[in-house]
């Protein structure tokens, strides 16, 4: 959105009526005496209040305001909304109020530049989470008027997951699972080798001798009883919908934590076990949006 004249109102501040009285009280006294030094104070603060408007609509116009995406977040946190405000002008604008709800930050953008800052928005169910229209003021540079912007609604959202919570522990209906091409599992009882690091392999199973000789990360390769499989059932978890949720949710933190391979058993879904970054937030993503209407679009 740029912030054109049509999309900026202007106000006087409190200050601002203030001085129109104290305009006002001078000229009366310059007109009852007859001065001339009292009529060129007149119009002296007179010029000087027009000129501060168009300094202060100027402040705000031809800014360039973009609502950026939001990484995932667990019902209940606070997702940060990052806000790009760009500055074409070759002029710097300066005491800029950024209000989202009710957070405020004071801004200043160079000349040419592009200023990016964070707007916490509380989550409260999962879903979508998007972020609050926002607004920009400045009373710049003498206080005597107040401009706003119209509201900026961006359409950039973020995914709320279920909040992990639940009482009961990881299921334990595992089993082996396939081997490597190798012939080696990767996880397993006797030490079988190196390999490359894989996102999601365990921190502990790092090499780190000889990931320092060969300046690349380096994960130890064990051959024995095999990965350990574990199936997230919907059936596992009771009571209604959101505790169902909330539970699994719970277990998908608790099976990554532990490197197990995991999967989710739900009505119409079905994932197959996996472990690593990718495949935790695949899992968590699926629970989110799980029955929304907007999930089966």
């Amino acid at each position: 959105m740029v912030l054109t004249r049509r999309k900026l109102f202007m106000l006087p501040t409190r200050h601002g009526l203030l001085f129109s009285v104290v305009l006002l009280a001078i000229f009366l006294a310059s007109v009852n005496y007859n001065n001339g030094l009292a009529y060129g104070l007149t119009f002296l603060l007179t010029a000087t209040a027009l000129v501060s408007m168009l300094h202060t609509h100027r402040n705000l116009s031809g800014l360039e305001v973009k609502i950026l995406p939001c990484g995932p977040v667990f019902a209940g946190d606070t997702a940060y909304f990052r806000v790009a405000i760009r500055n074409s002008g070759d002029y710097p604008r300066v005491a800029i109020w950024l209000f989202c709800e009710d957070h405020r930050q004071l801004v200043h953008i160079e000349p040419s530049m592009t200023l990016q800052t964070e707007v916490p928005v509380a989550s409260f169910s999962r879903g979508y989470i998007t972020c609050a229209p926002l607004r920009l003021s400045s009373a710049y540079p003498l206080g005597l008027q107040y401009t706003w912007s119209a509201p900026v609604i961006g359409d950039a959202r973020a995914v709320v997951y279920p909040s992990p919570a639940g009482i009961l522990p990881l299921p334990q209906n595992r089993s082996q699972a396939r081997f490597s091409e190798s012939g080696h599992s990767l996880d397993g009882d006797d030490f079988a080798g190196l390999r490359e690091f894989v996102p999601g392999d365990p921190p502990g199973h790092i090499h780190w001798k000889a990931t320092a000789a060969h300046q690349s990360l380096l994960t130890k390769q064990f051959a024995g009883e095999g990965t350990d499989e574990v199936w997230l059932g919907w059936d596992q978890a009771p009571g209604p919908t959101e505790s169902r949720l909330s539970q699994m949710s719970k277990w998908v933190v608790a099976a990554e934590e532990a490197g197990v391979h995991y999967g989710l058993e739900m009505p119409g879904v079905q994932l197959e076990p996996g472990r690593g970054v990718l495949h935790y937030h695949r899992c968590l993503h699926t629970l989110g949006l799980w029955g929304l209407k907007e999930d089966r679009q």
